[in-house]
């Protein structure tokens, strides 16, 4: 699935839309410099971040088709989220570890209804329906369970620690077990590499030709690949952190929470370019490929993502745990799935289940925008 859905997107050319927006860059830059007030930089930086996602996702595809599907996969899985992981460390050194753990969470509700009901709505409204390979969705329906369980338990032992000893001594035990945890989940995502791109490879390969680069368009040399992605990533980090440091103040500007900013407005920073690409193609009526990028990116949110940030933390010696404190969030999660799962469950999709989709999406942005984090 891995494999098929990167030679695919390496179809793509960047839109010029992303280039002309990376003039966001130096604006950003220049307000922050001359001490702008704090909502300017942070809409400006955060805008920043999706045309330099784009380019990271671009470059890294660039390198996979010269690296081979199996360090290909790696790369795209390292680097496939790696503006919202940049923004996600940076706040996690600010210690807003809460904050970091509801970019998570809207990592989730974001690309698995957000994302999925956007481009089912938009694919689907001119056509009574549109259908992608059971088969595929069965496996990705399966890692979202897995994934939705690996969220749960963090949350289950706390709350059964806390009967057993005091609040005030929980806390290392609820860290060590998320890193014990962390650990086993990405051994589990390297598992599914391994299934998707070696032996069960045959069993996601597409019957469309993938091989053709579309007319005019040349290669990136490696020399190329590797410029762009560290220029990207470097300027990446300096929106984050100008992300980060506007962060609370922005959020008290606007009367909202910064916990309601890291579950909505973050993620929607982050995944804008998987959004883009997702409705993209829906409109030319892959939706194999829209299940791919959406509910893949959500299942890797959880299974990789997360895990990396836990073990991330501690090399930062700022140590995250993966107890989410919040039932609602607990909530969420379990809803993406349920939602996902019924939606994709038969094969084929119409332009009234994107609805429920982001009529789900919708209600609990709501509920997060009015509870007391």
């Amino acid at each position: 699935m891995l494999y098929w859905v990167t030679i695919r997107l390496n179809s793509m050319q960047v839109p010029m839309l992303f280039v002309y927006l990376l003039i966001l860059v130096p604006i950003s830059l220049g307000l922050a410099y001359f001490d702008a007030p704090a909502l300017w930089v942070f809409v400006t930086a955060a805008a920043a971040i999706i045309p330099l996602a784009e380019w990271l996702r671009r470059a890294t595809e660039q390198l996979t088709g010269r690296v081979g599907t199996a360090i290909g996969g790696l790369l795209n899985i390292t680097f496939g989220n790696m503006a919202e992981l940049i923004l996600a460390i940076v706040v996690l050194l600010s210690g807003n570890i809460e904050v970091v753990k509801a970019t998570i969470t809207g990592s989730i509700l974001g690309n698995g209804l957000l994302g999925l009901g956007l481009a089912i709505l938009v694919g689907s409204w001119r056509q009574p329906t549109q259908t992608f390979k059971r088969e595929r969705a069965g496996l990705l329906g399966s890692l979202l369970v897995l994934s939705v369980i690996a969220l749960l338990l963090p949350a289950i032992f706390d709350l059964t620690e806390r009967r057993v000893i005091s609040a005030s001594q929980v806390a290392l035990p609820d860290e060590r077990f998320s890193l014990g945890a962390a650990v086993v989940l990405i051994v589990a995502y390297g598992a599914n590499l391994v299934y998707t791109l070696v032996t069960h490879r045959d069993i996601f390969a597409t019957d469309e030709p993938t091989t053709d680069e579309p007319p005019g368009e040349a290669k990136w040399s490696l020399a190329r690949s590797l410029i762009v992605l560290v220029c990207a990533t470097a300027a990446v980090a300096l929106e984050a952190e100008l992300v980060s440091d506007a962060l609370e103040v922005t959020a008290g500007t606007l009367g909202l929470s910064p916990f309601f900013m890291g579950v909505i407005i973050l993620p929607l920073v982050g995944n804008a370019t998987e959004y883009v690409t997702a409705i993209y193609f829906a409109r030319q009526n892959q939706m194999d490929l829209v299940v791919g990028i959406t509910v893949g990116a959500t299942i890797q949110m959880a299974l990789f993502t997360a895990p990396l940030l836990v073990l991330i933390s501690y090399a930062l010696a700022h140590p995250m745990d993966l107890v989410f404190a919040n039932p609602l969030e607990l909530a969420a999660i379990v809803g993406v799935t349920a939602a996902v799962s019924t939606i994709t469950q038969d094969g084929k999709t119409t332009w009234f289940e994107g609805v429920l989709l982001l009529v789900v999406y919708a209600l609990l942005a709501l509920a997060f925008f009015f509870v007391t984090p």
